[in-house]
């Protein structure tokens, strides 16, 4: 793969160097300086968190373990990396770069945190860093003229960066094929997410977000992480939302089945399925994404009516909240370096900010679809205790069938995700094209 990737890197920072010469003469800087950051230490504790590298670090090159590093760019000249290397024999120091990429970059290697710094370019700097934990010797400024600019384009992948996400579709496949045997096997949420480590060949901290497998009723809750380490007494149903990394990019697949017999909940299933995969071709270029969400809620709306959970017209399953108790979250959200990517509100390479439509709250994503953009497709039917709760005291009430959620309850709920690009023509599903080449 690297040597495919060699001429499709090259392009990349072709492009990344052209964005930086703008972002920078639209903040007046003279030099782009991007930490890959350091380890966030414990409170009160002597140990750090797991080392995840600035998302911009990972934009210019594929490190994603280089702590205190940092990429430094001055336009009209070659991008530098400066790399720690420290002397440590408490743990295992960085090799040397190498690779497809190294080319691309002059590089400096160093000792310490320190001698990074001190090599760093004087003058008029952007400086892209956390600002914890902050870094001795250099101000993080993080200039919004700078990152605005830099968001909005981030938002367009380079071939180089739909590769990497492919390769990271394809480690999500192989692990979440492994989730839906040990599921199979009777294996306990703990023994399910082990099994989905093993396939990706990925501890939880490599992943790209934590892996959510719930069994039965813990479908119903959106995040959950708790993993169960005995097996239930009966295995009625399985979700799992978990993804890979390939190289700092993201995956994100979520899949639900039912155990063999329990075929009402399969029937629903395959009906919010056939609705995900009509979404999914709804990605191309003009599309709004917040029209899209609306109309999955009457879409989904229509799926709970023909299973008769409501006995009302999607419109008024809609236009009432009804829909919202059973489909309580967005459609979906941008992807790429990070899970939830930026920019996705965003309303143009100078910044600002596009709503949510109302009654719409936690929808991630408010921009038209454009050639490049890669979003996940992620609808979802619920019975969330909490919510149904609520809808009992309302007036709609009366066209619900209790007897019909009563029954789902159990199952806990469905979601079915994939990851989509947008392009220029039909969109190219990432998570199916992962599966059907398996």
């Amino acid at each position: 793969m690297s040597h495919a990737l060699a001429p499709l890197y090259a392009q990349h920072i072709a492009t990344l160097r052209e964005r930086a010469d703008k972002a920078l003469a639209l903040g007046g800087f003279d030099h782009l300086l991007i930490a890959a950051s350091t380890p966030l230490r414990k409170f009160l504790d002597d140990q750090d968190y797991p080392f995840v590298a600035n998302p911009h670090f990972r934009h210019w090159l594929p490190l994603t373990d280089a702590p205190g590093s940092w990429v430094v760019y001055t336009p009209g000249h070659k991008p530098k990396l400066i790399f720690v290397q420290p002397r440590d024999y408490w743990h295992v120091v960085p090799a040397a770069p190498s690779g497809y990429w190294v080319d691309q970059f002059d590089i400096t290697i160093v000792r310490t945190y320190a001698e990074a710094v001190a090599v760093l370019p004087k003058g008029k700097r952007a400086v892209i860093a956390p600002a914890c934990p902050s870094i001795e010797g250099v101000e993080a400024n993080n200039p919004q003229t700078v990152v605005d600019y830099l968001h909005w384009h981030r938002s367009y992948k380079t071939p180089y960066e739909l590769e990497l996400m492919r390769e990271a579709s394809r480690i999500g496949m192989c692990a979440h094929r492994a989730a839906e045997r040990a599921f199979r096997a009777g294996e306990s949420e703990f023994g399910i997410h082990m099994a989905y480590l093993a396939a990706a060949r990925q501890i939880d901290a490599e992943l790209p977000y934590a892996s959510i497998v719930g069994l039965n009723e813990h479908g119903a809750v959106l995040h959950y992480t708790h993993f169960d380490r005995t097996p239930p007494t009966q295995s009625r149903s399985f979700l799992i939302d978990a993804g890979a990394s390939a190289s700092g990019y993201a995956s994100d697949i979520t899949r639900t089945y039912a155990a063999a017999g329990h075929n009402d909940f399969q029937a629903l299933i395959d009906s919010v399925e056939k609705a995900q995969l009509s979404f999914v071709a709804m990605v191309k270029a003009g599309q709004s994404y917040p029209e899209l969400h609306i109309h999955a809620h009457h879409v989904l709306a229509d799926v709970l009516r023909e299973h008769g959970v409501i006995r009302m017209s999607a419109e008024s399953a809609v236009q009432s909240g009804v829909s919202a108790t059973f489909f309580p979250h967005g459609l979906g959200h941008p992807i790429g370096l990070q899970v939830h990517d930026v920019a996705g509100f965003q309303t143009s390479e100078r910044g600002g900010s596009i709503p949510r439509p109302d009654g719409h709250p936690y929808l991630r994503m408010t921009r038209v679809l454009e050639p490049g953009m890669v979003v996940t497709i992620e609808p979802g039917l619920y019975f969330i205790d909490m919510l149904l709760e609520e809808l009992r005291g309302k007036p709609a009430s009366k066209d619900i069938d209790w007897a019909k959620v009563a029954a789902f309850r159990p199952y806990g709920g469905i979601r079915i995700e994939d990851d989509v690009v947008c392009t220029e023509g039909a969109p190219e599903n990432l998570t199916r094209n992962a599966f059907t080449a398996s």
